[in-house]
């Protein structure tokens, strides 16, 4: 009970630090065919505008682009039309899940892959900070090659791995007994996946991808994964929320030139030291107001703005 108090104390304490973004120069979109897009409401349209502003602040290139979850009021759409270059907002009703599950970020894939079509796509989550430049980032664009930010440090100098390979690494006595969390509920099972030596997986992050434009996986490989996930864990468990996560990691790694960003510099946090050659945080739920650090951080960076 007093750890959930402090913790309600430290996120109202953040969003009182994040409201200083509001005074800060609003984004002015380039014309290229780059997008930042995220799925956002009304509950983070404040740090979502701090994780939009420290990125695009960095890349100087790219458009906004955003899914709305239902829960963005007239006053958060004229605050982001101002803030954010007039982005397009589209609404979670309007996506059509096909033959994956509705929720647990589902939509924001599909919208996604289908923007990918003609531009290059970084999914950015709202509960993240950029402290410094992007070079990996740029030159993925650059390149047109897909990256991901990866789960945690054991994943460092990993790669992409078959999916029998992965099982081995990750899993060395085989499925987790009980019920595992969803994630490791289907990654343990890939060595059932159809074909599963000629597929690849990578654990990462969905929290920051870049999705390359004109990329080979569209709404109909990531229909075909989420049919064979479903089939791995059975129907209830697919429905969980998490799976989406580790289909933007499959798609991403079975496709040619996706790049792992170094933990070092692209790191989710978990309550360690943040190196001096950190330049991206992902404030991770299980941590995000555990300490001072979310607040702390958003408070440089919003002063970095200007």
């Amino acid at each position: 009970m007093i750890d959930r108090i402090l913790r309600k104390g430290r996120e109202a304490l953040h969003l009182r630090a994040a409201r200083a973004v509001l005074r800060t120069p609003p984004i002015v979109p380039t014309a290229d065919r780059v997008v930042i897009f995220s799925m956002i409401g009304t509950r983070v349209l404040l740090p979502y505008l701090v994780a939009v502003k420290t990125l695009h602040a960095r890349l100087r290139i790219g458009r906004i682009a955003i899914l709305d979850d239902g829960s963005l009021t007239e006053a958060d759409k004229a605050v982001l039309a101002h803030h954010c270059g007039d982005p397009a907002i589209r609404s979670i009703r309007d996506v059509d899940t096909g033959l994956c599950p509705q929720g647990g970020t589902w939509e924001r894939l599909l919208t996604l892959l289908d923007l990918r079509a003609d531009d290059y796509v970084i999914q950015l989550d709202s509960d993240t900070v950029t402290i410094g430049d992007v070079p990996d980032v740029l030159a993925a664009i650059a390149d047109n090659r897909s990256f991901t930010l990866l789960g945690g440090p054991e994943s460092e100098g990993v790669g992409l791995l078959p999916l029998p390979a992965f099982v081995a690494w990750r899993y060395p006595d085989g499925v987790p007994a009980g019920r595992p969390h969803i994630q490791a509920a289907i990654e343990s099972h890939f060595g059932c996946y159809p074909d599963a030596a000629a597929h690849h997986y990578v654990r990462g992050c969905s929290g920051f991808t870049g999705f390359a434009r004109g990329g080979v996986s569209g709404r109909s490989e990531a229909e075909r994964f989420s049919c064979a996930g479903e089939a791995l864990v059975g129907k209830e468990r697919w429905s969980e929320w998490g799976t989406e996560q580790v289909a933007s990691s499959f798609l991403l790694a079975n496709e040619p030139g996706t790049q792992p960003l170094p933990y070092a510099r692209y790191a989710n946090y978990w309550k360690q030291a943040i190196g001096a050659e950190t330049c991206f945080l992902h404030f991770v739920g299980t941590n995000r107001y555990a300490d001072a650090e979310y607040r702390v951080r958003t408070r440089q960076a919003i002063a970095a703005l200007g």
